[in-house]
């Protein structure tokens, strides 16, 4: 019997054997790892195999690199240079699947004939007004309407009141487009039909309410000094003899073509004057009649809070989207002007006779020192309080997301850092 400490010694025919077979394994160890690594060379330049590139900096990343495919182990120079330049395109989400070619990234709102042949139609329109609008306010949108159709904007009306078929009347009515949804703002409806790839082929968005005056508007003017002047976002000035004025900034400068900034002296608020860089002083327009360039409204877009449907505070961050210096790209047109009647809609019942009536018939047998059963029929019958308050709720949250997200954006830099250091910063 062998011990088992016994170590047995080969003879020299088998150590040649052994080391034979080590020498062949060796070899072909050597000649795959190297095969390995020129593959994965080779993979690196093909769409998919990007060995962990696009993860440098997955917070601040802008493009997504598409799943991986198979590919033939077998490359030539030609294809890794073809493969190169696929690997630096930026598909749309969803499109990957599809040749280039046949992708189709934006849209627009123009109709199209079920019949004819299009390409003899007059070439699209090249601007659009989005305005939210109640039958009760039917003349005064008729000649709003009007006034942009003969410079061939394209025109959407917003219902918020349910009521379409009643401006079939109108000439200009089958032009238009109308969305209808009860008591929504402009807003709501801007953020769910005028996606920026949607408005793409227009220039700009005019982005109304209806209770406004345009006697002394033209559109086609106003746009002309827009460009001149460089203006992204921007708003036609109020004329203060006849209309109801919320902020100084948009009250009409008679021998004006076009102001950014206004002027205020308060010694409980903030100063406004030439060395101001901030909203409301400077870079500031009212929600009332916003107009936007393509690119701003991109920006703006992408700002409206889908479940904030009132937009308050929104206008003191408009700056932002001015695509470069908001006290030069941001303005009120004084040259072309418009009114604001301040006529109530969404919340406000207008039916002057129906309401007291009904309220009096509500408040019979009541005690009128009870305050309560005062305010809950008048509310009843006009929430405009109710909207106002949340208006306001509205505000207090986007401010609160805005703060958040500055925050918490490690990739973000603020363009408009505080140059106003030391200075108050209440404005009353």
């Amino acid at each position: 019997m062998k011990s088992l400490n016994t170590v047995s010694v080969p003879d020299p025919k088998s150590r040649s054997c052994i080391c034979s077979l080590f020498m062949t394994v060796a070899l072909i160890c050597g000649v795959y790892f190297t095969a390995s690594a020129l593959m994965a060379k080779d993979f690196n330049a093909l769409p998919g195999f990007t060995m962990n590139r696009a993860k440098q900096n997955p917070q601040c990343g802008k493009c997504e690199v598409p799943p991986p495919r198979q590919v033939k182990e077998e490359s030539h120079v030609t294809e890794n240079v073809q493969n190169n330049k696929c690997q630096k395109k930026c598909r749309p989400l969803g499109s990957e699947a599809l040749p280039e070619g046949i992708v189709s990234r934006t849209s627009n709102l123009e109709m199209r004939p079920l019949w004819g042949d299009v390409e003899k139609k007059s070439p699209h329109s090249v601007n659009l007004l989005g305005i939210a609008v109640g039958i009760k306010q039917k003349e005064m949108v008729n000649k709003i309407v009007k006034k942009f159709l003969e410079h061939d904007f394209v025109v959407m009306l917003f219902h918020y009141d349910g009521v379409v078929d009643e401006w079939n009347d109108l000439d200009w009515s089958s032009r238009a487009i109308h969305v209808s949804a009860i008591n929504q703002t402009k807003w709501w409806f801007a953020k769910r039909f005028l996606h920026p790839d949607i408005v793409s082929e227009y220039d700009y968005i005019f982005l109304w309410d209806e209770d406004l005056g345009v006697e002394n508007f033209h559109p086609e003017k106003y746009i002309s000094i827009v460009r001149e002047e460089g203006l992204e976002i921007s708003q036609p000035a109020l004329d203060a003899s006849k209309s109801e004025v919320h902020h100084h900034i948009t009250v009409r400068r008679g021998r004006s073509k076009v102001h950014r900034r206004f002027y205020r002296l308060n010694k409980r608020g903030r100063t406004c004057d030439n060395n101001s860089t901030e909203p409301p002083c400077v870079g500031w327009v009212e929600m009332m009649a916003p107009v936007f360039s393509k690119a701003a409204w991109r920006c703006a877009w992408y700002m409206v809070q889908n479940d904030l449907i009132h937009a308050w505070g929104l206008d003191m961050k408009l700056g932002y989207c001015a695509q470069g210096d908001r006290t030069r790209k941001v303005g009120v047109v004084d040259a072309e002007y418009i009114t604001h009647l301040a006529v109530p809609t969404l919340g406000a019942n207008s039916d002057v006779e129906t309401v007291i009536n009904e309220l009096d018939h509500s408040l019979q047998g009541k005690n009128l020192s009870d305050s309560d059963a005062l305010i809950a029929p008048i509310e009843k019958f006009d929430n405009r309080s109710l909207v106002r308050r949340q208006s306001y709720i509205e505000m207090k949250i986007f401010r609160d997301r805005w703060r958040k997200a500055t925050k918490g954006d490690q990739c973000w830099v603020d363009p408009f850092q505080s140059k106003e250091k030391g200075r108050a910063t209440t404005y009353t």
